[in-house]
Order: structure tokens, then sequence, then C-alpha cells
């Protein structure tokens, strides 16, 4: 036998023995994988296990529940492995030891290109399909390193640079996504999901986006949400229209009525499929209109069986229980008389998507923002932040450090106290264990019954500690 036989016979046994625990063995039956039979094996590893192939995930945000939602709609139609909240090629690799099937579904989130390696992450997983969401800042300091935009940018760029053949699904709405779709004309095929209607609007002040190819100012005719929206630029650059859109968003009875409509290419039968349906979803937000627009695009395109893609889509999302979704990086929990919403909010984006979510219950009457501040050299997202607590205006904010740097979180209070905002300073220093004690102290002892707390943190682990802190303390 073989050193790449010998090699993936241990790893997949020490899947199954790692199985059991917690984590499920998440990473480290690939990282002896790769260890041993190197990083090339991958593309063997990968032909072996998926007959069809796989499609990766990626963006800023909205990856967890667009992948969740593709996952369970394509697990109808044909076996599939998976994996979700990754950003290691190390999960990405035990997922692919954990059994043959014909098409991988794989949440990747990408930081910067050291460390996410997307570029050999396309060369040796060789997905058949690459799934965009949307692209703004985030983690502009990636393990005490200055990461730019720029190379946040090409970083979730290469991960379909050199693909061919496949299908690239981007967000047409967000100017990086579709450019990267417009690069990628010539080398396959390319679709565009978005918004066609009036009746969604941006409810902040837009913050100016920037065309990705000269670096001008966009201009906008409409703006659904943050970067996304309708624009153009004078260099020629402009959003492609939508191959499959969403053309009405309207609140009824509880639920959202949704249309969507379109034609798309489905890589199984190399012909393009036709989608038009009416869907009744949860109240749970534009973002989330997006990450179900994605993810039955995605499916539309890789299903096996096209000819029930109206059906299953309108089955699903009608039948949706967003509550047995991954909660993503925000919940909220009733504690006593108290309302709590808490959860990451890492970029601009994703804080106000947390505010928004609880913007009708949270801040119609007194409210308290423990806010988690960013890292030293991580201006740009402050930023970002301290715009939407200047538009929010609660009642009082806590400011505590986020990461690692106290003296940057200081800095940031004191702004947003200069910005004529009422808050206070709680400095913790750099260890999770305190952090965590801390926070679910302030959250105890505020005189406020409307909290919430997000903003910055080291580790996804210290937001689900407290949440799982808060659901303990309620049951008590």
């Amino acid at each position: 036998m073989n050193n790449y036989n010998l090699t993936k016979k241990f790893s997949q046994f020490t899947y199954k023995l790692l199985k059991v625990l917690p984590t499920g063995g998440k990473s480290y039956p690939g990282y002896l994988f790769i260890k041993y039979a190197g990083l090339d094996s991958i593309k063997k590893l990968a032909n072996e296990q998926l007959e069809t192939g796989s499609i990766l995930i990626t963006g800023t945000n909205g990856k967890t529940t667009t992948t969740t939602m593709l996952i369970n709609l394509l697990s109808k139609d044909t076996d599939i492995i998976s994996s979700v909240d990754n950003n290691t090629i190390y999960a990405l690799t035990t997922a692919l030891l954990s059994k043959k099937a014909n098409i991988g579904v794989f949440e990747y989130g990408i930081r910067d290109i050291e460390h996410g390696i997307p570029d050999k992450v396309q060369k040796y997983v060789q997905p058949k399909g690459v799934l965009y969401t949307s692209i703004s800042r985030e983690h502009t300091q990636v393990l005490g390193k200055k990461n730019s935009f720029e190379q946040y940018v090409k970083a979730k760029t290469l991960l379909s640079k050199d693909m061919m053949n496949g299908v690239v699904m981007v967000n047409t709405d967000d100017p990086n996504t579709c450019n990267i779709g417009l690069n990628k004309q010539e080398e396959g095929h390319v679709i565009y999901y978005g918004l066609d209607t009036d009746m969604v609007e941006d409810v902040y002040e837009p913050a100016d986006s920037y065309c990705p190819r000269c670096g001008k100012k966009l201009e906008y005719s409409r703006h659904y949400m943050n970067q996304r929206g309708v624009y153009s630029c004078e260099c020629g650059f402009a959003r492609h229209e939508p191959d499959i859109k969403v053309t009405k968003v309207l609140s009824s009875n509880g639920r959202l009525d949704v249309h969507v409509i379109g034609s798309v290419y489905n890589y199984s039968f190399d012909d393009n499929v036709s989608i038009d349906v009416e869907l009744s979803l949860p109240l749970f937000g534009t973002h989330n209109v997006y990450n179900t627009l994605a993810s039955l695009t995605a499916y539309a395109c890789f299903t096996p069986e096209p000819e029930n893609i109206e059906s299953n889509i309108t089955n699903y999302f009608n039948s949706l229980d967003f509550s047995i979704l991954p909660p993503g990086r925000f919940e909220v929990e009733k504690l006593g008389d108290k309302l709590v919403g808490i959860g990451q909010g890492d970029n601009g984006d994703a804080l106000k998507v947390n505010v928004l979510f609880m913007k009708r219950e949270l801040f119609n009457s007194e409210a308290e923002f423990i806010y988690c501040t960013p890292d030293a050299n991580e201006e740009e997202i402050f930023e970002d932040h301290l715009k939407t607590l200047k538009t929010v205006n609660p009642t009082h904010i806590t400011v505590v450090p986020g990461r690692v740097s106290l003296d940057a979180a200081e800095k940031y209070y004191e702004k947003i106290v200069e910005s004529g905002l009422n808050a206070s300073y709680y400095p913790i220093e750099y260890d999770f264990d305190k952090r965590i004690k801390g926070i679910v102290k302030l959250i105890n002892e505020s005189e406020y019954s409307n909290i919430i707390v997000t903003g910055c943190g080291e580790e996804q682990a210290v937001w689900n500690i407290i949440k799982n802190k808060i659901k303990e303390e309620n049951k008590n």
C-alpha cells in the first residue's frame, strides 16, 4: 500500500474516531492527511470522493446561512458531503475524507491569501462552482499584520480566478463580487443574482463605495443594503443585469412575500433552466432575502433533477423555520425581563444587520449597546461601526475591548464620546475567560431592559459561550 492510500485510510479512521467529540474532529483528520500525503494529494482525494465536484461558498457575510440552505436543498436530490462555518483547508479536507458523494458543498471563509491559500484551494480542490455572497471590509488586521481591503478582495477573487469551465455565481448588486463575475465571463459560466425592485431601500445613510476597477466613487440609482444596489462608474463599470432576481419583497401577515424569476445554467444538464416562484419567507430581513436568493441560485445551477427545481424551492422556503437554521452570528435571548441580542458584528455590514434585526424591539425604547471594539489598525471598521452607532443613538453605550489592544479600544471610546454619544469605558484585559465573564456581568447588571451586545471578537467561540451562559441563566 502506497503512502497516499495508507495516509487516507488512517485519516479516515481518525475521522471516525474523533466524530464522537463535540467538535466532530472538524480539522485534525484533514491536517493529518495533508501533513503526510501532501497538499497536492487533495486533488486526487477530491476526484475519488466526489463524482460531480464541489461548490465553495465564500464572502464577508451570509456564508453559513446560505451554505446551510443550499445543503438542505441539494440533499433532497442527491448525495452530498458538506462543511459549514469553515475557513481552513484542513476542515475542508476532513469533510472530503468523510465519505464518497455526488457533490460537495463547503463554506470557505477567507481573511487573507497567506492563511486562506485560496489559489491552492482552487488548484487542488478544483471546484465546479464558486458562490460569492458579498465582499465588504472585515479583518483589516490578520494575526498582527495589516491586511488591506484590496488584498482581502484579491484573496476572495483567487478562489475562482483560475477555475475553467465551471460556474461562478455572484451577487451582482455588490460591485466587488460583480467585478469578479465580469472578469470570468470568457472562462466559464457566470450567473448574476440580485434584486430588481423598489420595495427594498437601505434605512441607513449609505457610505461611499468605490469602483473596483478605477477607484472612483460609484454613483447609485438604488441602495438596497450597504454597498449593494444599482451602481455605475464614469469609467464604464456598472452593475450587470441579474440573470435571476427578486422582483417583490412585501411584508404580509407576518411573512415576507418574495417573487423570484430568471434563468440560470444547470451544470449537470449543460443547459439553461427557468425559474418563476412565489415564496413566503419568515420576516428575517433583507440580508436573508439575499441569502435565500444565493442558495436557490446555486441549487438551480447544480441540482441533477432540474425538472423539480421550482416545486422543491417553493416547498422548502414556504415551510422554512428560520429558528432551525444556524443562527449565524446573532441571536436574541430573554433574560428575566431583559431582551438581549448577542452576536459578532466584526464589519460594518454585520453590525448593521444585527441592529436591524433588533431595531423594532430594541430601539423603540431605552436601550444599552455593549459595543466590542476592533483592534489597532482597524480604524476603517471602527468608522463603519461609528456611523451605525450614531444612526441608532442608543440611550447608553458601554465600550469593551473586542480584540487584543486596550489602547486602541480606549481611543475608539474617546472618538465615540467626541461624536456626542453617551458612553462609558469598561476595560477588560486580553483574556477570553475574563472578557466572557465581564460581558455577562455587564448584561446582568445593566439597568436597561433592552440590550444589544455586538461588535468585534477575536474568536467566534467567545460569542457562542456568552450566548450559552445567558441561556443557562435563563433556565435557572
